[in-house]
């Protein structure tokens, strides 16, 4: 039963979204060892699916113009990555993520490039891969607190860490990847 909580606690703000309520089952065994309570996890998947639904509602009146754009909360902390064809476009995908409730930050880090706008290179995969592998088996890294993601080579990392010892082993896996341009972290430090 404490597996099913999560569910039983966002499942009608879910509305049909089997998926979503699926992935917060499956992520709820997990949540006894990341350093955010039960209540912050669920606090930022709803804020995930709120701004998430407000993407998608502007982008089925304005031809997908932030399909390519990433959010990653914690802490309702939101950090907003990718390409965008229009610089307008960065200010409102900041706009709509303020509309959710619970938001205490908006991190834009969004480029505007419209040749690349709403795509995902190979080459941003494979570092976040090779970065997730990296802290997935390092016995010093609690893997489950750090969120990944790249764009245009730039690598962007999210979370808790439990000491600046183990920030410092997660950044520095990150600046021995091949292809990196840059490491910018948005982690806090448990106490700091």
């Amino acid at each position: 039963m404490p597996a099913l909580l999560p569910l039983l606690i966002i499942a009608p703000l879910l509305g049909g979204c089997v998926g979503l309520a699926v992935g917060a089952v499956a992520t709820s065994g997990v949540s006894i060892v990341e350093e955010r309570s039960l209540g912050e996890q669920v606090d930022d998947l709803t804020i995930t699916f709120d701004i998430s639904q407000r993407f998608t509602q502007f982008n089925e009146t304005n031809e997908d113009a932030l399909f390519g754009v990433s959010l990653d909360v914690t802490e309702g902390r939101v950090l907003l990555t990718g390409n965008v064809a229009e610089a307008h476009l960065r200010i409102e995908a900041v706009r709509l993520a303020w509309q959710a409730e619970g938001v205490v930050e908006v991190r834009n880090e969004i480029d505007v490039d419209e040749a690349n706008a709403g795509s995902l290179s190979l080459a941003d995969i494979a570092i976040s891969n090779e970065l997730r592998a990296l802290l997935l088996f390092d016995s010093d890294v609690s893997k489950i607190n750090f969120n990944v993601e790249t764009v245009d080579r730039v690598v962007y990392i999210t979370g808790i860490a439990q000491d600046d010892a183990e920030l410092e082993r997660v950044l520095n896996h990150a600046r021995t990847i091949s292809g990196v341009e840059e490491v910018v972290s948005y982690v806090r430090v448990l106490g700091g």
